[in-house]
């Protein structure tokens, strides 16, 4: 005999909510962690299976106090009402409620409108139990504190938010909905978008990137969509298109923001049909790619500005994610070092190199505007353009000291300088001097490597 269907509170109307929580459903399902999602006023909208095996609670509409607390009053001052009341809150954690009493959240992540405004949230619950009832065995025997992860894939990090995004990453990963990564250019919006393909079921099809950004709006159609013989000038065969190539995989599309509204509205349409026309075709092709989507800009404050379509936005961000920029996590800065000097060392033929403490001190204080990519750059130039066992980074210390923040951006500057020459070099060499291939090895539009080639001074 099946088990029933846990009880959902009031459904909202709103189709951006809607969707965002038949996803959750999609994902919690079958998880042994705890997950629900509460309106504004604390009902339970949603919880899986393992969230209502707490409690014998399963009424409609039973407050979270009720059903996770086993309260008949409200908490006392519950953190969680920040998701609400504070704007741009993105996750509160925890630990109890006003009086002590533990309810088990862990974290609460708001849930986003069509309209921009924060309607529910999503709640994690600790992998202990919550308040044990009279003859429960102590929940720490069962269930032992999850220990702190150092990586997920690619992503490195220990802090509180690394955390809260590797266990986010863990509970998308196997959805099929879209996922909207934000952060600033440089904090590894490629890599997460590769951990979430790596951890989901789809890791064995293939991982397309597109990147928005470096393409004309009609070569981008033409390389998403694919176009038939004769569709263009030039078009000499029928060619498919990297969503046909990603089929049953995922289609990472990098700067999404840098795309037109024309472009924007055929994309939109592929999301909402679920199939892509090529260029000069006349018959529509079914598509089963996942679709990630990246931008180092804010999309909601394009929307506010109507430079990008708000209908599209909340089709890309039915879950989003975000990245934080290295300064919002300093405390992992020695955890990057130490694995960019080994990498490092074993890439350029290297016993692996010591990083002095007060080198080490001069690295996290640092300002990084680049983020992670800018930090690893600086190391590999570090190791490659230093001897000995010890890594020396002179331009960031003076005599155990930091140098001014001046001079550490201006050498911040000089190391992305010469790492990017010497990576537009590497690709001129490997293209034969092909400008228009090194530009697309590189990821970057022809204007830009044309720009740099001046800026650089290359031939």
């Amino acid at each position: 005999m099946s088990k029933p269907e846990p009880p959902n509170g009031p459904a909202s109307t709103d189709p951006v909510i809607t969707a965002r929580i038949q996803a959750i459903k999609q994902l919690a399902q079958g998880l042994s962690d705890r997950v629900a999602v509460m309106d504004r006023s604390f009902n339970v909208v949603y919880a899986n299976e393992a969230a209502w095996a707490e409690t014998t609670t399963r009424r409609p509409h039973a407050k979270c106090y009720e059903a996770f607390a086993h309260r008949t009053d409200p908490c006392g001052t519950c953190p969680a009402i920040k998701v609400f009341e504070a704007p741009g809150v993105e996750c509160v954690s925890c630990s109890s409620g006003g009086d002590g009493t533990v309810c088990g959240m862990q974290q609460a992540f708001p849930l986003t409108s069509s309209r921009g405004e924060v309607d529910s949230m999503l709640v994690l619950f600790k992998r202990e139990q919550g308040p044990m009832m009279p003859d429960a065995k102590p929940a720490e025997a069962e269930h032992p504190p999850s220990a702190v992860r150092e990586s997920l894939g690619d992503l490195i990090g220990r802090s509180p938010v690394m955390q809260q995004l590797f266990d986010m990453t863990s509970l998308v990963a196997d959805s099929s909905a879209t996922v909207l990564i934000q952060g600033e250019s440089g904090t590894g919006k490629e890599l997460l978008a590769k951990t979430i393909h790596a951890l989901s079921n789809r890791k064995d099809r293939p991982f397309v990137v597109v990147d928005c950004g470096s393409l004309p709006e009609t070569l981008l159609e033409s390389e998403l969509f694919g176009h038939v013989k004769g569709a263009f000038t030039g078009a000499i065969a029928n060619k498919r298109g990297l969503f046909e190539e990603a089929d049953g995989g995922t289609i990472f599309l990098d700067e999404i923001a840098d795309t037109t509204p024309t472009f924007q509205a055929k994309l939109l349409r592929v999301l909402q049909e679920g199939e892509i026309k090529p260029v000069g075709g006349t018959r529509s092709l079914k598509i089963h790619a996942r679709v990630i989507s990246a931008s180092n800009k804010e999309l909601a404050e394009l929307v506010k500005a109507k430079t990008f379509r708000q209908d599209l936005y909340y089709r890309l961000a039915v879950l989003p994610l975000y990245l934080p920029a290295l300064r919002e996590r300093r405390e992992d800065i020695p955890l990057l070092v130490e694995n960019f000097v080994a990498a490092s060392c074993i890439r350029h033929h290297q016993a692996v190199r010591q990083v002095a403490e007060r080198t080490m001190r001069a690295l996290r204080e640092a300002p990084w505007p680049g983020n992670v990519r800018q930090l690893q750059h600086y190391i590999e130039r570090a190791v490659v353009t230093t001897t000995g066992p010890w890594l020396v980074c002179d331009d960031l210390v003076s005599g155990g000291m930091v140098t001014e923040d001046e001079s550490l951006r201006s050498a911040s500057r000089g190391a992305v300088a010469q790492t990017e020459r010497t990576r537009i070099v590497d690709a001129l060499q490997k293209t034969a001097g092909n400008r228009l291939k090194a530009a697309k090895l590189l990821k970057i539009s022809r204007a830009s490597l044309y720009n740099k080639l001046r800026t650089y001074s290359i031939e």
